[in-house]
């Protein structure tokens, strides 16, 4: 019997486990290993802070997403042992295999960031990527009379990078509601140059933060955090009441334990096969590997479908003839009821036009409309009754042009 071992149990390692479980031939079995009793559906947990979802309702057991013919370990990976074909668990037990899949995703380490987490940590200074994180956040909105609030990225990449740019414009949103906007400044501090890393969308979202009265300070290096205020390397300081920020974000400490990632403990692979480099049993998928494209579910979804038709050809000793593209689409809830939506991939930025549908839509691209919020409110339920069990989604993996157009620029006259 063949063993295919996947680490983790987000998003990609379990829509993996699902699709696998149907596909795979006679003489292989599945095993699982995350230390979670939970899955949870992260997308959701932007709107915990301002009170709009019940942090109970984005949570499921683990095992009632999987099939019974999956095996799940409950433990902590202390390492991979490539050599041997092993993953060594920290209560000392040795999970052999013949493939393994890492997906363990990305964390949060606040504690890289100098003065963080000290005097503050999740009374005056919170994120919201945490289901503790964004409920302690709720409940200092809640208190919250008026200041600066600063929404703030430690460092680039991050999982779901435009969910900072959401807060922002939720955080607006939320304060005209309460009918104090006016007692509240917020700023947007970011490492980028813009608003967003593709210019045709960051100088959509630059417009969209300054119709809302929402500073940007960019550029913006952290070097630590000092009693209420963020300073920079070039010696810039942003003072704040009520700080939400985002830290630096890592993959999993064995990745690099191990031998097998980046600096930042991502693991290094093949960006359109996912092998990882240097190994011929090794694949990683989701945000652990290090991808140039943002850490999101729909990049997973959409890799997810060609790692699985190239895998059945890998271990059947055949070529890997499928290529991932990088496609991604990211909803940017705006406030207000409304949202855009965003489609890109490794070559493509994002652009205007209409998706799934060239010409119609009915989803409308780079643009704010009310259909864009409600898609991504119903996103839920796709997440789990569809997504994750690994059933096909009527939308291409692979990213079109087909609906897309570029704005068309004035040159500038010499």
């Amino acid at each position: 019997m063949k063993r295919l071992v996947i680490l983790g149990a987000g998003t990609a390692g379990t829509m993996i486990a699902n699709s696998l479980s149907r596909r795979l031939p006679s003489g292989w079995e599945i095993e699982m290993v995350d230390p979670a009793w939970t899955h949870l559906y992260q997308p959701g947990l932007l709107f915990v802070p301002f009170g709009d979802t019940d942090p109970a309702s984005l949570i499921k057991p683990i095992e009632g997403l999987l099939p019974e013919s999956v095996t799940l370990t409950r433990a902590e990976v202390d390492r991979v042992d490539t050599g041997a074909r092993q993953v060594w668990l920290d209560d000392g037990r040795a999970v052999q295999y013949d493939q393994l899949v890492i997906a363990t995703g990305t964390r949060l380490r606040p504690d890289m960031t100098p003065g963080l987490t000290d005097a503050g940590w999740r009374e005056t200074r919170h994120d919201f990527y945490t289901l503790a994180g964004a409920t302690a956040l709720r409940d200092a909105l809640d208190r919250f009379a008026g200041g600066r609030l600063v929404v703030h990225i430690s460092e680039m990449p991050i999982k779901c990078p435009v969910a900072p740019l959401e807060f922002a414009f939720l955080a607006d949103d939320f304060f005209k509601k309460r009918q104090m906007r006016d007692l509240v400044d917020i700023s947007y501090v970011t490492p980028l140059s813009g608003a967003f890393t593709k210019p045709i969308a960051s100088e959509k979202l630059a417009g969209m933060l300054e119709s809302r009265g929402i500073d940007v300070e960019t550029d913006f290096m952290i070097e630590s955090v000092e009693d209420d205020e963020l300073v920079s390397y070039d010696e810039r300081r942003v003072a704040f009441d009520l700080l939400v920020t985002v830290p630096v974000n890592m993959g999993a400490e064995f990745v690099g334990k191990s031998g097998l990632g980046d600096e930042l403990d991502h693991v290094k692979v093949d960006p359109h096969t996912f092998l990882a480099v240097g190994h011929e049993n090794v694949f990683a998928i989701g945000d652990a590997a290090a991808l140039p494209i943002s850490k999101a579910g729909s990049t997973a979804h959409f890799a997810v479908e060609v790692f699985v038709e190239n895998f059945i050809e890998h271990i059947a000793g055949r070529p890997m003839a499928h290529s991932f593209d990088g496609h991604a689409n990211c909803f940017v809830e705006s406030g207000a009821g409304k949202a855009l939506l965003i489609d890109f991939n490794y070559d493509t930025e994002p652009l205007p036009g209409t998706y799934p549908v060239p010409g119609f839509g009915p989803l409308q691209l780079l643009r704010e409309t009310r259909l864009n919020h409600w898609a991504k409110l119903a996103f839920e339920k796709v997440y789990w009754h569809m997504l994750l069990p690994g059933r096909p989604l009527p939308v291409p993996n692979a990213m079109s042009m087909a609906g897309k157009a570029r704005p068309v620029r004035e040159e500038t006259k010499v």
